[in-house]
C-alpha cells in the first residue's frame, strides 16, 4: 500500500485554525438566525458547523496512505451534504411560516462571515497542498462560504429594499446548490486517488 509523499505539516496548521474559527463563529450565526428567522443565515451557520467537523476529520487524515485518504474524502463528500439537507427542511418551515428577516443583522452577520471564511481559504491555498481530495474539501468549504457570505450580504440590503422574505429564501436554496456542487467535487477527487491507489473503495 502507498504512502503520501507530500508535506501535510503547514496544511494540517491551517485546516485547525479553519476547525476552530468554523466552530466558534458557528455559535454566533446560528443564535443570529435563529433570532431574526433568516434561512440563509441558517444554512449557513449550520455550514459553519459542518466545516468545523469536516476539518477535524481532515486534521487527523492528513498523512495517511493515498488509499485511507481517498476513504475519508468519500465520507466528506456525504457529511458536506448534512447542512444542504437541513437548508431545505427550514426552507419548507419558512413557505408555512413567513417572516421577514431584520436586513441590518443579517448583513453585518455576513459581512463577519465573510471575513472568516476569506482568512480560512487564504490560509488554506497558501499551504499549496489544495490538490489531494483532503485539502480540496478543506479549501472548497472555505471559498464556497466566502461565496454564500457575499450573497447574504446582498440578501440583507435587497431585504431591506424590497421589504420581502424572498432574497433571503432564494440565498439558502443557493447555498443548498452550492454544497451539493462541492460535495460532488470531493467525491470525484476522492474516485481518482483511489483508483491511483489500485484499491477499489
Amino acid at each position: 500500500m502507498s504512502h503520501t509523499n507530500h508535506d501535510f505539516s503547514p496544511l494540517k496548521k491551517a485546516v485547525f485554525i479553519v476547525a476552530v474559527l468554523n466552530f466558534l463563529y458557528f455559535f454566533i450565526e446560528f443564535s443570529v438566525a435563529f433570532n431574526i428567522s433568516s434561512l440563509s443565515l441558517m444554512a449557513d451557520s449550520i455550514d459553519f458547523l459542518e466545516d468545523a467537523f469536516v476539518n477535524g476529520l481532515i486534521v487527523l487524515a492528513l498523512g495517511w496512505t493515498l488509499a485511507r485518504q481517498a476513504r475519508v474524502g468519500m465520507i466528506l463528500a456525504a457529511i458536506m451534504l448534512i447542512p444542504s439537507a437541513y437548508a431545505l427542511y427550514f426552507a419548507f418551515d419558512k413557505i408555512l411560516h413567513p417572516a421577514l428577516p431584520a436586513s441590518i443583522t443579517l448583513t453585518m452577520t455576513g459581512a463577519a462571515a465573510l471575513i472568516i471564511n476569506l482568512f480560512c481559504a487564504y490560509i488554506i491555498a497558501r499551504s499549496k497542498n489544495t490538490q489531494s481530495s483532503l485539502g480540496l474539501a478543506a479549501f472548497l468549504s472555505a471559498r464556497n462560504d466566502a461565496i454564500a457570505n457575499i450573497a447574504i450580504i446582498g440578501a440583507g440590503f435587497a431585504t431591506a429594499a424590497t421589504l420581502s422574505q424572498w432574497p433571503d429564501f432564494i440565498v439558502g436554496i443557493g447555498i443548498f446548490l452550492m454544497n451539493l456542487d462541492a460535495a460532488f467535487a470531493v467525491y470525484k477527487a476522492s474516485r481518482e486517488e483511489s483508483y491511483l491507489s489500485k484499491e477499489v473503495i
